[in-house]
C-alpha cells in the first residue's frame, strides 16, 4: 500500500500576519461605517483559496445596563484580496454575557 502524501501547508510569514492584521482592521472599521454600529472584536479571520479574505467581527447593536446585557450581532465580512468590502451578513445575535459553548442556547 502505498504513502498518502499529506498536502502540503503554507508556512505562515510575518508578511502574511502583518496582511491579515491589516485586513481584520480594515474589515471592522469598514463594517462599522456601512452599519452605523460600533465593532467590538474581531473573532475570526480566514484566507480563502482564491485569496479573498473571511472576517468575523462582533458589533455592540444595542447597549443596555448592565453591560452584560448589551445586545451583540456577530456578522461574517468577505474582503477581496486588497482588504476591499465585498459583502457581509449577520450570522448571530447574542448578549454579551452569553455564553458560546456548543449546545448553549444561542451556541454554535
Amino acid at each position: 500500500m502505498a504513502e498518502e502524501e499529506k498536502p502540503k501547508r503554507r508556512r505562515r510569514t510575518r508578511d502574511d500576519r502583518s496582511a491579515g492584521a491589516k485586513v481584520a482592521l480594515r474589515a471592522r472599521r469598514q463594517l462599522g461605517e456601512i452599519t452605523g454600529l460600533e465593532p467590538q472584536a474581531v473573532t475570526s479571520l480566514e484566507r480563502q483559496d482564491d485569496g479573498t479574505w473571511r472576517v468575523t467581527v462582533e458589533l455592540l447593536e444595542l447597549s443596555r445596563l448592565p453591560e452584560t446585557d448589551d445586545l451583540l450581532g456577530a456578522y461574517e465580512v468577505e474582503l477581496d484580496e486588497s482588504g476591499d468590502l465585498l459583502g457581509y451578513r449577520r450570522v448571530r445575535r447574542y448578549t454579551r454575557s452569553q455564553t458560546n459553548e456548543v449546545g448553549a442556547p444561542g451556541g454554535q
